[in-house]
């Protein structure tokens, strides 16, 4: 329960900060789109006007990452079982996506107006001012949020930093605009537009290759891998592992992995073992949420041949028949059965006080051995007396 409510507090704690910073981007881009929409025509400044209207069109992203942010925080339930993360990861999608579409939008209006020189403006003193304040506005706005995006493994909340910093480079393409047209060339205010484009197009697409790629459940990469491989290994009683899978849900890694332990281990041992393997993990990974771990007591090619094997009620009503006469009141003993390489194994646990023939337990293994011969899976058989 102390776990649970740490996990809700944690989940409560990270929607804060990241409504907060959104809030906050949101404010300054509402602001910063009238200020340089109203600049520009007074300025006339063209490249002013479009970067204001740019800066509204994050006021969408804003909206989108809220709804995220909020869907992200909410706890696993019937439908999402593994929690909703991935509304975070779609988002981030979208919000690659945008910046795509804003850096083509860059490129295309630079090249017509490479091509078309009459369509650059003849700003002045006031869109350059206009356009050094976006600047240190968004830039700073950019490094509030990737600290926060930092802090919460949020790349839902470093999409959205990077969105404001395609505001600030859009910006900067204003000044060189401006500073090109006061100086006689420009010209300049397009080639920059176009390095730009290039610059936002490449984050976007990152960022939208990462979230897809989570998407459609992309594991770690080799290094991490080998870094959880490792980790599971050094756990006391792990003898070896195999199908070690990965997913991301987020900011947080899912695993899923099989331990082979001593077949002859309790399974209370083998399921302590598990856990110290999950420990091990979440203790030294903090983006691991949770191990999925399936314990296996023999290599995958024997459990193969096990796999067909009956299960107890089964084996028992065999064995009964099969030494009827050499332990009538077998239901008084117990049975613990075995699994190995297609053959099932048997301890057979007598109490102290059995009616057994007064034999030695090697004596007796070998008659319980030679009356169950008939039986096909019967392996080796194991004779033992309960102190009581």
């Amino acid at each position: 329960m102390n776990a649970l409510n740490t996990a809700r507090a944690e989940a409560q704690e990270s929607y804060t900060a990241k409504r907060r910073v959104t809030l906050v981007g949101a404010a300054v881009n509402g602001l910063l789109g009238i200020g340089k929409v109203i600049t520009g025509i007074i300025g006339q400044s063209q490249a002013l006007v479009v970067d204001g209207v740019h800066s509204f069109s994050d006021l969408a992203s804003d909206a989108l990452v809220m709804w995220a942010a909020r869907m992200g925080s909410m706890e696993a339930d019937h439908n999402h079982p593994y929690g909703h993360e991935r509304f975070e990861t779609a988002a981030t999608l979208a919000v690659g996506i945008v910046l795509l579409l804003v850096a083509a939008g860059f490129a295309w209006d630079a090249v017509v107006r490479l091509i078309n020189p009459e369509l650059l403006g003849n700003p002045g003193w006031l869109a350059l001012s206009a356009a050094l304040l976006s600047v240190a506005f968004k830039e700073g706005l950019y490094h509030y949020t990737r600290k926060v995006a930092d802090a919460y493994r949020s790349n839902l909340i470093r999409a959205n930093a990077w969105h404001h910093r395609s505001d600030a480079l859009s910006s900067v393409v204003v000044i060189i605009a401006v500073i090109g047209s006061m100086a006689g060339a420009p010209w300049l205010d397009a080639v920059a537009a176009l390095v730009v484009a290039l610059m936002v197009g490449w984050v976007g697409g990152q960022l939208a290759w990462g979230a897809g790629r989570e998407l459609v459940d992309t594991g770690l990469g080799p290094r991490q891998l080998r870094t959880i491989s490792t980790l599971i290994n050094s756990v006391d009683g792990v003898q070896s592992h195999s199908d070690l899978r990965t997913r991301q849900m987020g900011a947080t890694t899912l695993v899923d992995v099989r331990i082979r332990v001593h077949p002859d281990i309790s399974v209370s041992e083998g399921h302590r073992i598990s856990d110290a393997v999950l420990e091990r993990v979440r203790d030294n990974l903090e983006h691991v949420a949770d191990v999925f771990i399936h314990v296996d007591p023999e290599p995958d090619e024997a459990a193969d041949r096990s796999a067909s094997l009956p299960l107890r009620q089964e084996v028992e009503a065999a064995l009964r028949e099969a030494w009827r006469e050499i332990l009538p009141q077998l239901e008084q003993s117990e049975l613990r059965l075995h699994y190995r390489n297609g053959r099932v194994d048997v301890e057979l646990i007598l109490p102290a006080a059995t009616d057994a023939p007064d034999i030695s337990p090697a004596r007796l293994r070998r008659k319980l051995q030679r009356a169950a011969r008939d039986i096909e899976y019967a392996g080796a058989i194991r004779v033992l007396y309960s102190a009581s």
